[in-house]
């Protein structure tokens, strides 16, 4: 069962690149940024479970498929993030979870899943130190990114994901 009709604004909810098959781009290019409204142009599925939509991003002049997963009504509030899912980052202080330090700044880990809903700001689901933990925004770093301040003293208490 379909999500969306056709004809139906829609929201893409992480950047769009092309994985190969969209011609006169290179593999990887951005397509699409995330949080462009389109409209459904048509539908069909992949491998007999996926339904997948012909999406029309007027600003960006391109039509491109879409998962569901990756779609949201236009009409649904958007909250802008700073990361999405598989970025890689940092914390900027210590995170704890029950006291017990997990993970230190310049620990590499990766965003599994994004929280838009969160309040007071957007959170997210990372794997760190072979944990996945729910830090929000404001605690975490691109990684590679220079931290300063007291990051390896401060601790932040967080929860797993």
């Amino acid at each position: 069962m379909a999500a969306f009709e056709i004809g139906a604004a829609v929201r893409v909810v992480r950047n769009v690149r092309d994985d190969g098959t969209y011609p006169g781009a290179e593999r990887g290019e951005r397509l699409v940024a995330r949080g462009s409204v389109g409209y459904v142009r048509d539908r069909g599925t992949f491998l007999q479970d996926q339904v997948v939509y012909a999406v029309e991003f007027v600003e960006a002049g391109r039509v491109v498929g879409c998962r569901e997963a990756e779609l949201i009504p236009a009409e649904v509030p958007w909250v802008a993030t700073r990361f999405e899912a598989r970025d890689r980052v940092t914390p900027l202080r210590r995170l704890a979870v029950d006291g017990e330090v997990v993970a230190a700044p310049g620990a590499v880990g990766e965003v599994l899943r994004v929280l838009r809903d969160r309040e007071p700001e957007p959170a997210y689901h990372v794997r760190l130190a072979g944990r996945t933990l729910v830090v929000p925004e404001s605690r975490l770093a691109e990684a590679g990114e220079a931290l300063g301040g007291d990051a390896e003293r401060d601790t932040e208490g967080i929860r797993d994901g």
